[in-house]
């Protein structure tokens, strides 16, 4: 769904090896690529998903399979990021967190805003 994923097999010369993530001959790792974009999408780190997956699956994943599974997302989340608004919106909600920022070695106050709109079926 997200792309090749390029997945490193070690070697096992007497075939004694059973995986437990990712099945012998399985092309398909959807499941652990769903809950690495979930957790992601969530504003969870790298270090936390790395654990959350070795907690439930026990397998060990690097920094850089989940940096690969997220980047290949990016390019949805522009498009989706740029779409073009409706001319008309029945209702609009603003509203914005702040937080304390170290910017240029000072503290700062910086704001993240959040609008949503409702069209006129009803929909956000």
């Amino acid at each position: 769904e997200y792309g090749d994923i390029e997945i490193q097999v070690p070697r096992d010369r007497l075939g004694e090896f059973d995986p437990v993530v990712v099945k012998k001959h399985q092309t398909n790792v959807t499941g652990i690529e769903d809950q690495i974009v979930a957790l992601y999408a969530k504003g969870v780190s790298t270090r936390d998903i790395q654990d959350h997956l070795l907690n439930l699956y026990g397998v060990e994943v690097s920094p850089t399979l989940i940096s690969n599974v997220t980047n290949k997302i990016v390019p949805i989340i522009k498009e989706w990021q740029n779409r073009p608004l409706q001319n008309i919106y029945t209702v609009v909600f603003l509203d914005a967190i702040h937080f304390k920022v170290k910017q240029d070695g000072h503290i700062v106050n910086k704001a993240a805003y959040m609008v949503i709109g409702i069209d006129l079926e009803g929909n956000k």
